[in-house]
């Protein structure tokens, strides 16, 4: 075979116009109406116990079900809490990110995990205290309950194929981290040559979750960078409260993050709450050279003209995100 009929038709592209491709991935193999039953292997908290709220770690054995081995870092699995709702129907399915590696907890995919918090509010009407359906009932498990599950859900926010061609700038919030936790450790334990950072936000430091794990996992790896953005209180080096994206202007972390963006097989995920991503959008737009940002956003010259007054309907008009940026946002 000649050298120009094997070659990669993509090649000539832009890398902000390439096609990243991503591995097959099941979905729905079990639905809803036709969940399986898991049992509880694992529950833990997984930030501090000083915490303002209460965040598990679940681990589920799904060993003799068509689950085992076929569940991604990036998809979600469906959970059926028992009982009936307000209007005598059985509840209805909630999805969680899963927070496992490719090969499960166990290395043979037979222990799949996800991150849960508990919800947990007040009506403002009736001052009367709310609790999330499924989110408590998840967390109330204890080890050897079963537990109805649906999924695997979603085939779009995964590493790719060639996972060791790229390099990594991942952006959380909240439980926004469960399927950063399965990638970081699919890429550590495959010792891919690649750059691997990961931008963890929360509120107030005794909320970030899996800390230990990741700062234990960036002690022991060259590669992985583990870096933090406390909004309420200020950072461990003394410096003031900080979202996600200002690590990308932080004065100990502006040129690391710059030379990561300016490659040319980075990749940016975004996951957590809705809004995260436009805040992420306008540092990049406002600090990083056009030939960069051009890789990461297509914006209208009018935007670009006024980037303060960016909103989120303006997303993917306006200003558009190219192939090298994936986002898994919840309201």
């Amino acid at each position: 075979m000649s050298s120009s009929a094997s070659a990669d038709p993509s090649a000539s592209l832009a890398p902000a116009e390439r096609e990243i491709i991503l591995p097959e991935a099941r979905m729905h193999i079990y639905r809803p109406t036709e969940p399986v039953t898991a049992r509880v292997t694992r529950s833990e908290i997984c930030t501090s116990r000083k915490a303002a709220g209460f965040t598990r770690h679940l681990e589920f054995d799904v060993s003799g079900t068509n689950l085992v081995g076929q569940v991604l870092p990036g998809q979600s699995i469906g959970v059926l809490a028992p009982g009936i709702d307000t209007k005598g129907r059985p509840h209805a399915v909630r999805l969680y990110s899963v927070a496992s590696p490719t090969g499960g907890e166990d290395g043979s995919g037979t222990i799949i995990s996800t991150t849960v918090k508990r919800t947990i509010d007040e009506h403002w009407e009736s001052h009367k205290l709310f609790l999330g359906v499924c989110s408590n009932y998840l967390c109330d498990l204890n080890v050897g309950d079963e537990v109805k599950l649906s999924g695997p859900n979603g085939k779009k926010f995964l590493l790719p194929a060639d996972a060791a061609s790229h390099d990594y700038l991942f952006f959380a919030t909240g439980t926004g981290i469960a399927p950063f936790r399965g990638m970081v450790l699919d890429l550590l334990r495959k010792r891919v040559n690649c750059r691997v950072t990961l931008v963890m936000g929360s509120p107030y430091s005794t909320d970030l979750m899996y800390d230990e794990l990741f700062r234990s996992l960036a002690k022991e790896h060259a590669n992985f960078r583990y870096l933090t953005a406390i909004s309420r209180e200020r950072q461990s080096n003394g410096s003031g409260p900080m979202y996600v994206q200002d690590r990308i202007t932080a004065p100990d972390t502006r040129e690391e993050l710059a030379a990561l963006l300016a490659g040319p097989r980075t990749l940016i995920y975004v996951c957590g709450i809705a809004g995260m991503e436009l805040g992420i959008f306008q540092k990049m737009a406002s600090v990083l050279p056009a030939g960069v940002l051009e890789q990461y956003l297509k914006a209208d010259p009018a935007a670009m003209a006024d980037i303060p007054s960016w909103s989120r309907k303006m997303l993917h008009r306006e200003i558009k995100p190219t192939k090298r940026v994936f986002l898994e946002v919840y309201a």
